[in-house]
C-alpha cells in the first residue's frame, strides 16, 4: 500500500460530498453517517501517526536524539 497524505485529503473530500448530495434517501444518509464517523476515526490515527514521524525526525535534526527509529522513515521503501 503506497498511500499519501493527499490521498487521505482526496478521501475526505470525496465523503464530504457524498454527505452533501441534496437528494440523498434518509437510510442511505444514515449509512454514510456512519460510513463518516469511521473514516473520520481512521483519518484521526493516520494523521497523528504522521505527526509522530515529524517529530521523531526533527527531535533527531534538533539533536535531541541521534536518529529517528528506523519504524519512522519519510522515505517509501520499494
Amino acid at each position: 500500500m503506497q498511500n499519501k497524505l493527499s490521498d487521505l485529503n482526496n478521501h475526505l473530500f470525496a465523503q464530504m460530498e457524498r454527505l452533501s448530495e441534496e437528494n440523498i434517501d434518509q437510510a442511505v444518509l444514515d449509512k454514510e453517517i456512519q460510513r463518516t464517523k469511521a473514516i473520520s476515526t481512521v483519518a484521526k490515527d493516520i494523521v497523528s501517526n504522521a505527526s509522530l514521524v515529524l517529530k521523531a525526525h526533527k527531535a533527531a535534526a534538533d539533536g535531541i536524539i541521534k536518529e529517528a527509529p528506523g519504524m519512522m522513515s519519510l522515505e517509501e521503501k520499494r
